[in-house]
C-alpha cells in the first residue's frame, strides 16, 4: 500500500513539470511571430518612407532660368537665397509689411519669385518663400516664426501660398496679420475669424478651378476679398513650365506680375495698422 501511494504521488508530481516546457515552447513561438510581424511592419515602414522621400525629389517643377535671372538682377530688388527660403526685400529696405508665401507642392521655391517681383518692386512687400520639407509643404512642420525670424523688423506679417501651399497657409492664418490665397482654398473653417484674407483664383485654372474655389468660400470670412485673374491657369502663378491637368493660359508673365501686384496693393494698404 505505502509503495502504490508514493508511485501515484511521484506521477502526480510529474505533471507540472511536463506542462511548464510546453507553456515556455508556446510562449517563445508567440515571441517569435510578435517579432516576425513587427520586423515586417517596421520594413514596411521604412520602404514606404523611402518611397515618399524619392518621390519628392523626382518631378520637382523648377524655376526657369530666363525669368529668375531677370529678378535676380532687378535693381530693385534685393534676392537673397538661404538653405530655407527665397528672400525678395525691396532695395531700399524690407518695409512694413512681410509675405511669408509657401510653395504648391513639388514646385521650386525660387520659380515664384518671378511673379511676386513687382509685389515687392512695386507694392514694397518683403517676400519670404519659403523651402518646404520634402517639397510638400504638408510635411513642414515648422512654425510662421521659423520664416518671419528671416526678416525682422517687419510689422506685420501676411501668410500665404499657392495651391497646396495655400492649404498649409490656412493652418498658419492663426499666427499671421492676414492671409492670401493664390490659387487655393481653405481645408479648415476659418469663417469665425476676423483675419483679412484675399483669395486670387485664375479663370484658365484647371487644378485649383473657379468652381473648386467658390465651393470652399463659405469657409472663408465673410469680408474676404474674392478676385479672379482673366487668362491666367494654375501655372500661371509661378515660373516653372507647363504642369500636368492645367488648362493653357492666355496671359504673359509680365501681364501676370502685374495684375498680382495690383490686386495685392490695396489690399496691403488696407490692413490694419
Amino acid at each position: 500500500m505505502a509503495s502504490g501511494s508514493s508511485e501515484g504521488s511521484a506521477e502526480e508530481s510529474s505533471q507540472p513539470s511536463d506542462e511548464a516546457p510546453t507553456r515556455a515552447r508556446a510562449r517563445r513561438r508567440w515571441r517569435r511571430a510578435l517579432a516576425w510581424v513587427f520586423g515586417s511592419l517596421g520594413v514596411l515602414l521604412l520602404l514606404a518612407v523611402g518611397a515618399l522621400v524619392v518621390w519628392s525629389q523626382v518631378g520637382v517643377m523648377a524655376a526657369e532660368a530666363g525669368p529668375l535671372e531677370d529678378v535676380q538682377t532687378n535693381p530693385q530688388v534685393r534676392f537673397t537665397e538661404t538653405s530655407t527660403a527665397v528672400i525678395l526685400e525691396p532695395a531700399g529696405g524690407p518695409g512694413e509689411v512681410g509675405l511669408v508665401y509657401i510653395p504648391g507642392a513639388k514646385v521650386e521655391a525660387a520659380a515664384y519669385a518671378p511673379t511676386m517681383a513687382d509685389v515687392v518692386a512695386e507694392d514694397g512687400v518683403t517676400v519670404v518663400i519659403t523651402k518646404p520639407w520634402l517639397n510638400l509643404a504638408f510635411f513642414d512642420l515648422r512654425p510662421l516664426s521659423a520664416f518671419t525670424d528671416l526678416v525682422p523688423g517687419i510689422d506685420q506679417w501676411i501668410v500665404g501660398g499657392h495651391s497646396l501651399g495655400g492649404v498649409r497657409a490656412c493652418q498658419l492664418a492663426g499666427d499671421a496679420d492676414a492671409l492670401a490665397l493664390f490659387a487655393s482654398y481653405c481645408a479648415g473653417d476659418i469663417s469665425g475669424s476676423d483675419l483679412p484674407v484675399i483669395s486670387i483664383a485664375g479663370s484658365e485654372d484647371g487644378l485649383s478651378t473657379p468652381e473648386k474655389i467658390a465651393d470652399a468660400r463659405p469657409l472663408l470670412p465673410e469680408e474676404a476679398v474674392m478676385t479672379e485673374i482673366a487668362g491666367a491657369n494654375h501655372a500661371a502663378f509661378g515660373a516653372y513650365g507647363p504642369q500636368a491637368g492645367d488648362n493653357e493660359a492666355s496671359i504673359t508673365l509680365p501681364e501676370m506680375r502685374a495684375e498680382i501686384a495690383g490686386l495685392l496693393a490695396p489690399f496691403v494698404a488696407a490692413l490694419p495698422r
